[in-house]
């Protein structure tokens, strides 16, 4: 059996989960003169831009320098620029999350939080109101004749989740099996679907309720066909080099931010005008990306066992590397399940 030390150090490789417990931020790294946010593209980035300015204003006045937004054109975009220290600090899905900790120096430090009180989202797939399309099977028979609008690879609810819940288990290949495949974001997505530009599309809980919210006549166009097991809400990551002082006034602004002082309820409607609908903040860790990487390396293993390329030796190489992964994976949760 391997040890504690072992389990920690492999799961360390895997996604930075070790971060949270040795990276506290450098006592003598040079100050910033200005902080550089990402944000994920859920939608267009005009109406990022109007719903985040309020908040991200707020945020500049609080932690004393100015606050300048990147609002990239899709997921890697953000992943990328923390890579090379062009932001400093981010809004991810779980999926993007995991890549930005892993190859971005990056480190979860809170944890968004759902308007309406849910403690998560659901991933789904939905089609237009008129069509035929009712079901996974439905979608699966018709095969070729459909046109597929998938999400960005590194989205958790628009690519992960229902590639492992609903693709991989049944070995199938969405770039071969339908007609037409396309990657997009959310926001694009529903549209797509709304004006039957596609026949069905990947999404989100969170999105759909922007869209009633926006444009409840679009929104009367769209109908769910599959809803996915709960998701852990999104996480914001920061480079763990930012200085400890720097990560103490961003740390404050989150966690006290639409909870204390004369205007709370200010800034909670300043939270719930954000594209997501937020409420306020939670702490959060490297710990929250524990079940994301569980269905990754699920994910890979379901893929590598259909794969028709590989020869038998290296997916048995492969599956066995993966299968000690989980089992690592599952003790180390055992472990932490002792000390809460």
């Amino acid at each position: 059996m391997h040890s504690t030390k072992a389990i920690i150090a492999k799961l360390t490789l895997w996604c930075g989960l070790l971060a949270l417990l040795t990276a506290t931020g450098s006592a003598t790294a040079e100050e910033l003169k200005e902080l550089h946010f990402g944000i994920i593209s859920t939608e267009s980035t005009a109406g990022l831009k109007k719903s985040f300015e309020p908040w991200l204003d707020a945020m500049s006045k609080t932690i004393g320098i100015p606050v300048k937004c990147l609002y990239a054109p899709d997921y890697a975009g953000v992943i990328e620029a923390m890579r090379f220290n062009k932001v400093h600090i981010a809004w991810y899905g779980n999926k993007s999350a995991m890549e930005a900790v892993k190859r971005a120096n990056g480190e979860i430090c809170a944890q968004t939080v759902d308007a309406e009180g849910n403690p998560g989202y659901w991933s789904l797939i939905v089609a237009h109101q008129d069509s035929d399309l009712n079901s996974i099977d439905d979608i699966i028979a018709a095969g070729k004749t459909l046109k597929f609008g998938n999400g960005d690879p590194n989205s958790t609810s628009g690519y992960l989740i229902p590639t492992y819940y609903i693709w991989s288990k049944r070995g199938i290949d969405p770039n071969s099996h339908f007609g037409q495949v396309r990657s997009a974001n959310h926001e694009t997505n529903l549209l797509a679907v709304a004006t039957k530009q596609v026949d069905f599309a990947t999404n989100n809980t969170e999105s759909l309720r922007r869209l009633e919210q926006k444009n409840p006549e679009m929104f009367k166009q769209i109908k769910v066909l599959w809803q996915s097991p709960l998701i852990p809400s999104d996480p914001l990551v920061w480079r763990q080099d930012l200085s400890r002082d720097m990560k103490a006034k961003i740390k404050g602004f989150l966690l006290a931010y639409g909870r204390f002082g004369p205007n709370a309820a200010e800034e909670r409607s300043v939270l719930a005008a954000t594209s997501s609908g937020w409420a306020p903040f939670n702490d959060a860790s490297n710990l929250q990306l524990l079940p994301i990487r569980e269905i990754s390396l699920v994910k890979d293993k379901l893929n590598i066992e259909k794969n028709a390329n590989m020869s038998d030796a290296d997916k048995q190489a492969k599956i066995a590397a993966i299968d000690q992964q989980l089992a690592d994976l599952a003790r180390y949760q055992e472990l932490l399940e002792q000390f809460n």
